[in-house]
């Protein structure tokens, strides 16, 4: 099968490779749009990522060059037009519970690394600087942790504050008879919001969840709560998360995602102007961690994603094939 990558980064290649079989790849760098689309011509199949562009014109292009199947190397599929796909009689290959440990810990991680001020005492340090005043830190252990989204990733982070000895709260439409079983409680999302120390999410992003941290939902939390975002950007409205840290009713944001992500993470702008003044707010802010979307980016994540995806595509190639064959024989 012949597949177009798109969003391309430049190690994937070196993963991807040596899983390839017969399928012949093109790694295109350019994110996948209405105005790129033109680059998947002569493919069989396209494979995106995050944030990508699936709507239903670029939909619409693909299926008019022959692509008849989309793979997805993310977990979430807020980007793609599933009833477009279903109207094209397009078919989706993803992977959705690849390597949940890896989002998981980069959760604890940034969790960690804001409630104890990592960041600054490590460049302090770098600067020659070993004074640790203005450093003090919270312990998590007998904390109330809430996690929002209790799917793979959610359990995951759900199981570490465990660990870490917190009590942990769960809001999710289906709750998990796994995760009851461990002493997590299932409460509302109000109850949640007012009772957490922490509040981490790992919710899909929907017509039911953007925003779902906003301005109302923010005057829920306990004063001082911290809020780990690791899903998808506009889970929360970020202007409204922004003023609640100003105001000292948020004590600190740690995420992996911003919901205006899609035309800088994942490319190097050190060297460039950056327009958009919430994107430089969030960033500069002193209560707030934020990486460029690495939730997956561990090895034994990408060696899943990989084998994964590649495996399905030669799946639906085999099933293409063996349909040809049999309609032939008739």
């Amino acid at each position: 099968m012949t597949i177009a990558f798109f969003s391309a980064l430049p190690f994937e290649q070196t993963w991807f490779e040596p899983y390839r079989l017969n399928h012949r790849i093109t790694y295109i760098a350019e994110a996948l749009t209405p105005q790129t689309a033109w680059r998947a011509r002569g493919h069989q199949a396209v494979c995106a990522f995050v944030n990508d562009d699936l709507s239903r014109p670029t939909l619409t292009l693909l299926n008019g060059m022959g692509v008849s199947v989309v793979g997805m190397r993310c977990t979430g599929l807020d980007n793609v037009d599933q009833e477009a796909m279903q109207a094209l009689n397009m078919s989706l290959l993803h992977l959705p519970g690849y390597a949940p440990a890896s989002v998981a810990e980069l959760s604890v991680a940034l969790l960690l690394a804001l409630v104890r001020h990592l960041p600054e005492a490590s460049q302090r340090v770098r600067s020659g600087n070993f004074a640790i005043d203005g450093l003090m830190g919270t312990t998590l252990h007998g904390k109330t942790v809430g996690v929002v989204g209790t799917g793979h990733i959610g359990q995951a982070f759900a199981r570490c504050m465990q660990g870490f000895g917190c009590t942990v709260l769960a809001y999710d439409i289906r709750p998990n008879r796994k995760l009851l079983d461990t002493g997590v409680r299932y409460v509302a999302l109000a109850d949640l919001l007012a009772q957490a120390d922490v509040v981490s999410l790992h919710c899909p992003l929907n017509d039911q969840t953007g925003h779902l941290i906003n301005d109302r939902t923010l005057t829920l939390l306990k004063a001082g709560a911290v809020l780990v975002n690791t899903g998808r950007g506009r889970l929360v409205d970020t202007a409204a998360v922004l003023d609640a840290l100003d105001a000292g009713k948020l004590g600190g944001y740690a995420a992996d995602v911003y919901e205006g992500e899609r035309a800088y993470f994942h490319y190097d702008f050190s060297a460039k102007p950056i327009p958009d003044t919430l994107l430089n707010r969030l960033r500069q802010h002193p209560k707030v961690l934020l990486t460029a979307h690495q939730g997956f980016l561990t090895d034994e994540a990408m060696r899943q994603i990989a084998r994964g995806l590649l495996n399905q595509f030669s799946f639906y190639d085999n099933q293409q094939t063996a349909l040809v064959t049999k309609a032939s024989m008739c």
